[in-house]
């Protein structure tokens, strides 16, 4: 068994552990690794493992795997985009976990009703107010719902969040509470185009604590490729 694949076996130990501490389904929960400075050859190794989603950060890399891997995976993008990359990810990617503005999304929406399609997104919600991090504030979020709501070409499909960088996992569950009530209530609302399928939340250093708070999709690197 592979470096890779030993690391795979335990973290998926770990979110099941942590699924069922919260009363959870485990099979609710998806892992995207994170392939931010991974190279193609362990790529295709975690391939070889089993694992079946990969989130880049930034699109030139994301170009550059894409060539090498193609579709043998699910490929989502959960770093910052610019709105001059859009036309790189369109029909590629198949879940943007980092929507945050309305310019953004209209042009996203441009972009994908030129070539035909639906471009699936994740609205990130800056919880913590830090002003390293992108994303929209909580109480902007609905209203920008409503908005978005109306551009054809795009669906969201929930939300994205980062908590803050800290030593104890613990202190990130408030952050990941606030998230998870916020989507809870967006699930009441009905609007075009919109709906809570998603809670995006949880990386390497915290995403028991996001399990055991609601979180569904987790995005992993270190603990799956060691570090960088």
């Amino acid at each position: 068994m592979s470096v890779i694949s030993q690391r795979f076996k335990k973290v998926c130990e770990r979110i099941t552990a942590a699924a069922v501490r919260a009363g959870r389904d485990p099979s609710e929960v998806r892992l995207v690794a994170v392939t931010k400075k991974i190279g193609i050859s362990e790529i295709k190794e975690a391939i070889n493992a089993g694992i079946k989603v990969m989130g880049e950060n930034r699109v030139q890399d994301f170009l550059t795997k894409y060539k090498q891997i193609g579709d043998r995976v699910e490929w989502h993008l959960i770093g910052h985009l610019q709105r001059n990359k859009v036309k790189h990810v369109i029909g590629r990617i198949k879940l943007i976990h980092s929507l945050d503005s309305m310019r953004l999304a209209e042009e996203i929406s441009r972009r994908a009703c030129e070539a035909g399609i639906c471009v699936n997104t994740l609205v990130q919600v800056n919880v913590s107010g830090e002003k390293s991090k992108y994303g929209l504030a909580v109480p902007e979020v609905k209203p920008f719902l409503k908005e978005a709501g109306t551009l054809e070409g795009i669906r969201i499909l929930g939300l994205m969040t980062i908590a803050p960088l800290v030593e104890r996992p613990e202190e990130t569950r408030p952050v990941f509470r606030e998230m998870f009530s916020l989507w809870t209530d967006l699930q009441k609302t009905v609007l075009p185009r919109v709906e809570m399928r998603y809670l995006s939340m949880g990386m390497t250093n915290d995403f028991e604590v996001a399990i055991e708070e609601g979180a569904n999709l987790v995005r992993i690197g270190t603990a799956l490729f060691g570090p960088v």
